[in-house]
């Protein structure tokens, strides 16, 4: 500690408190300038070995961690394979997966490990090969004996031994083992510089003594004049002994083993006490192979081989030999009792040090704790006096977001009010524009082609502009977020396939080739039919507005498991979209610069539907290729969005935004409808508007006695004295709304019978559902057909005429035998009337079979699916088709006549329709029944 930092002033006011900081900045320099502790290891060994014999194996550890007590930063991971080289290969790859920085191997056989010890060295691995080689030369390093030498010098021993004449026997190790084969080919090159000399048999073992004592005592007795026996190793030595001593030859025969390992039965102490004559030193190499594996892993120079020396140890040196071993075994252990005690003594110095650095942080954190106390004594008083202004001001604060938040909901709700009475003061002038041009066009008049093309131009400008209207409704219903969610579970696959059938005859026309490509036949879905109805329609839409005749549209579904969604895409070849308006495709009244037609909202409105219905609308375009939407839905929703029915489908939101050629909004036929009321049904009309209550006075007067209410007051009081036949009433009426209305008729007695039929432009489901749940027989939003309406007020006074008759026959007969009424069957008459009444219509369409029956175009396509298994237009097809067979019996009416009066669009048409069906031309077909007739 420098002297300067006791000569610095210690802070004004505070000297006690920078007394101890003083104190405890020494206690911790001084700490930090004490003794580490344990070395954290650096280096990680791993060692497999596979060798024969306990005190081999032993003497090998020892050395090892003799050594290893100099290089306490090593980590040292020991693996035994218990002489299998399949467990060895196993407990390689374990090491491996563990993660080592060094191998050690010492094998058993050569062969099986060759393979995993190349693979270690390959991967980058230092390798270092002890005692016994591989077959391969990947290796690092090789720590151990010459076997070839060990041989030889036991061959010139023996010799000396035998003075050159004798007969020998050698006891080899186990076949194929790397020091069994060099130490035979060693003795016997010695062996052959000595003509007198015989290697009169061999013997193999699997280094062990019992596999001597099974197999010497029949070789001997075949070789009685043996004078000398070379054992591989030491206890082999010792089991040729006592093989010897069984038969009587241990004092005739001299043995000379390998290893000379000290220890009781190592062979020094065999020699030692006269069991063999002679022992080869042979170092099991453990300190060497610790030494090159550090000098590698220090990155030092170190010898790929490294041969240790060998030795012969007999009567002469056994007892030098010994002492010298058991003086290093001493000193071994006085090392590993003083590294204990330096252990022991880190611990404690590391327990010392530690509660040291505790109390210096304590009194550390004493002081600091002191002076922070201090501090914030003075600092509390005038926080808390700046936190009372700061309440006041957020308690201000919260009352003004309170407020503003109060005014945005009343803003919220009057958005949503004025929209929704705007929309209903556009669609009662559209009622009185729609109204008329529907009644002319289906009169029957005979206009000239002019004004005809005139009347279908404003009905067709008035729909867009009733479907502008409602697109403008959605719009600020999701701005405000007053558009519900009520999904249900459905078939996702069916419900696009039903929308697409709507633009088979626009495609048809056009050459375009309308394609379906759903991944899996059938893919189930939480979704909401209206929401999703209406991004679909729209997307189809502005792909047919913008692909060329003959072009292609193709609608995919595929579902997405990882994401759990269903992505669907619409496919056009269109122009595409330019780059600069991809940047503004789903903004709200955006124009893109290729075209000026639409309002700007389809897109948009698709995509804040798509966002509503926690999904997602992309798309991709290249100018000149055609462009791909898509939309991207979860196949889950939270049950908060679930509703309790099934997925039912919503009527069709028509593309706003386009000019597609879709089929024309539903026109009824010219012909009258058959007379199932008379002029004595009375009709009650309940509407504020005068133009609109005259023009359906007007409509109705012909048909039906008509009284008139302006208000729901009167209204009440008019179906209470006259009891009318049906009653047509407005929703939203001065005084008591329609609802109101509808509600008070269905609790009176006198009134409950009444069918009700219930005009408004409030068109949003939510609203026709309360319509309904009121006692509303009829819901129809303005601007509304004003035949449409007449066919359904006698439709209303039919269904009530066969309601008195049904009543009648169960009065009259016994219930038992009545029978039910057949729902599938009325559907299917109802449809096939509406078909075969507008047979001869080019333009029929889904759409208008689908409004004449008073449903949706998709609950029309599942009804005719589920009855019959086939599509709408299929059904119409096959209709005209079977009214074909029969017209074609008439001769007097030509093959094109037939065809017009069906309603198709061309003879060819009609010929090729005809004959994909009977597989016989229309003329082939009157020819043969003509004939048989």
């Amino acid at each position: 500690m420098s002297a300067s930092f006791f000569a610095r002033p210690l802070p004004p006011r505070r000297p006690y408190l920078g007394r101890w900081l003083a104190v405890a900045w020494l206690l911790l320099s001084g700490l930090a300038g004490c003794t580490p502790a344990a070395p954290v290891p650096r280096y990680r060994i791993g060692f497999s070995q596979c060798t024969n014999g306990d005190a081999w194996r032993q003497a090998m550890l020892a050395g090892m961690n003799k050594e290893l007590s100099f290089y306490p930063e090593v980590s040292f991971r020991i693996k035994d394979a218990q002489y299998s080289s399949a467990r060895q290969e196993q407990q390689i790859k374990e090491l491996l997966r563990e993660g080592i920085d060094l191998l050690i191997v010492s094998a058993n056989e050569a062969e099986p490990v060759t393979p995993i010890v190349e693979e270690v060295y390959n991967r980058g691995i230092p390798v270092v090969i002890l005692d016994r080689r591989t077959t391969s030369k990947l290796y690092t390093a090789y720590v151990g004996g010459n076997n070839v030498e060990v041989g030889q010098q036991a061959g010139h021993y023996a010799a000396g031994l035998l003075r050159q004449r004798g007969q020998v026997l050698e006891v080899r190790g186990a076949p194929g083992s790397s020091p069994a084969v060099d130490r035979h080919r060693g003795f016997a090159q010695a062996l052959a510089a000595y003509p007198g000399l015989q290697l009169v048999a061999e013997v193999n073992s699997d280094w062990e003594r019992p596999s001597v004592l099974e197999r010497l005592p029949q070789v001997l007795r075949q070789h009685p004049d043996v004078d000398l026996i070379f054992a591989h190793n030491d206890r082999v030595a010792l089991g040729a002994y006592q093989v010897c001593k069984q038969l009587g030859l241990e004092r005739r025969i001299r043995i000379i083993g390998v290893d000379g390992l000290p220890g009781v039965r190592g062979g020094i102490q065999l020699v030692q006490d006269g069991v063999i004559t002679a022992t080869l030193l042979y170092s099991p190499g453990g300190e060497e192979a610790i030494r090159t594996a550090m000098k590698i892993l220090r990155r030092q120079p170190y010898a790929k081989e490294n041969i240790l020396s060998t030795m012969v140890i007999d009567s002469t040196n056994a007892l030098t030999m010994k002492l010298q071993t058991e003086q290093l075994s001493a000193q071994q252990r006085d090392i590993r009792r003083q590294q204990e005690l330096l252990r022991a003594q880190r611990a404690t110095y590391s327990s010392q040090q530690n509660v040291l650095y505790v109390l210096a942080a304590a009194l550390l954190g004493a002081a600091l704790l002191g002076a922070v106390a201090w501090r914030a004594f003075r600092v509390n008083r005038r926080i808390n006096r700046q936190l009372e202004g700061q309440n006041q001001e957020i308690l201000a604060q919260r009352n003004q977001i309170m407020d503003m938040a109060e005014q945005a909901r009343v803003a919220t709700e009057a958005k949503l009010r004025f929209f929704t009475n705007f929309s209903h003061e556009l669609r009662t002038p559209l009622t009185l524009i729609l109204g008329p041009v529907e009644e002319l066009l289906t009169s029957g008049q005979d206009f000239s082609a002019a004004q005809r093309h005139d009347l279908t131009l404003v009905r067709r400008n008035t729909h867009r502009l009733l479907q502008l209207v409602n697109q403008l409704m959605d719009f600020r219903k999701i701005d405000v977020g007053k558009m519900p969610v009520r999904a249900a579970q459905g078939n996702l696959v069916a419900f696009v396939r039903d929308i697409m059938d709507v633009f088979e005859r626009p495609a048809r026309q056009r050459g375009i080739a309308l394609r379906f490509l759903p991944a899996e036949p059938s893919i189930s879905v939480w979704f909401d039919a209206n929401i999703v109805d209406k991004v679909f329609f729209n997307l189809l839409s502005n792909a047919f507005k913008f692909t060329p005749d003959r072009g292609q549209i193709t609608v995919s579904i595929q579902r997405v498991p990882a994401d759990k969604t269903v992505r669907v895409s619409v496919e056009d070849t269109g122009c595409g979209i330019s780059e600069q308006d991809q940047a503004h495709m789903f903004e709200w009244f955006y124009q893109g610069h290729q075209s000026a037609r639409g309002s700007g909202m389809g897109l948009a409105l698709a995509q804040g539907l798509t966002r509503l219905h926690q999904g997602q609308l992309s798309f991709s375009s290249q100018p000149g290729q055609g462009s791909i939407f898509t939309v991207t839905l979860p196949e889950e929703l939270p049950e908060a969005l679930r509703s309790r029915g099934p997925a039912s489908a919503a009527p069709a939101a028509f593309a706003l935004d386009e000019d597609v050629s879709l089929p024309p909004p539903p026109m009824l036929s010219d012909e009258p409808a058959p007379a199932v009321t008379s002029s004595e049904s009375l009709v009650l009309v309940i509407e504020d508007n005068p133009d609109v209550s005259a023009f359906l006075q007007q409509k109705l007067r012909p048909h039906f006695q008509v009284n008139a209410a302006a208000d729901g007051e009167n209204g009440l009081r008019l179906a209470a004295e006259a009891i009318p036949d049906l009653i047509v009433c407005d929703v939203m009426l001065p005084g008591i709304s329609g609802l109101e209305v509808v509600r008070q008729l269905k609790q009176d007695w006198r009134t409950s019978h009444i069918p009700v039929v219930m005009l408004t432009a409030r068109n949003a489901p939510e609203q026709q559902v309360e319509g309904v749940q009121q006692g509303a027989d009829l819901y129809l939003t303005k601007p509304f057909n004003p035949t449409f309406l007449l066919e359904s007020l006698r439709t209303l006074l039919a269904n009530r005429d066969r309601q008195r008759e049904h009543f009648r026959r169960e009065l009259s007969v016994d219930t038992a035998t009545v029978a039910p009424q057949r729902v599938d069957q009325k559907f299917l008459a109802d449809l096939t009337a509406i078909v075969e009444a507008n047979l001869s219509r080019a333009e029929l369409s889904v759409e208008d079979v689908a409004r004449s029956l008073g449903i949706s175009r998709v609950q029309l396509y599942r009804k005719v699916k589920a009855v019959l298994g086939t599509g709408v237009t299929d059904f119409i097809q096959g209709i005209r088709l079977t009214k074909a067979r029969q017209l074609l019996l008439d001769e007097e009416l030509t093959i094109a006549e037939v065809a017009y009066q069906l309603g198709f669009s061309s003879p060819s048409y009609f010929s090729t329709s005809f004959k994909a069906r009977y597989q016989v031309s229309p003329s082939e077909f009157r020819a043969l029944h003509t004939t048989a007739g």
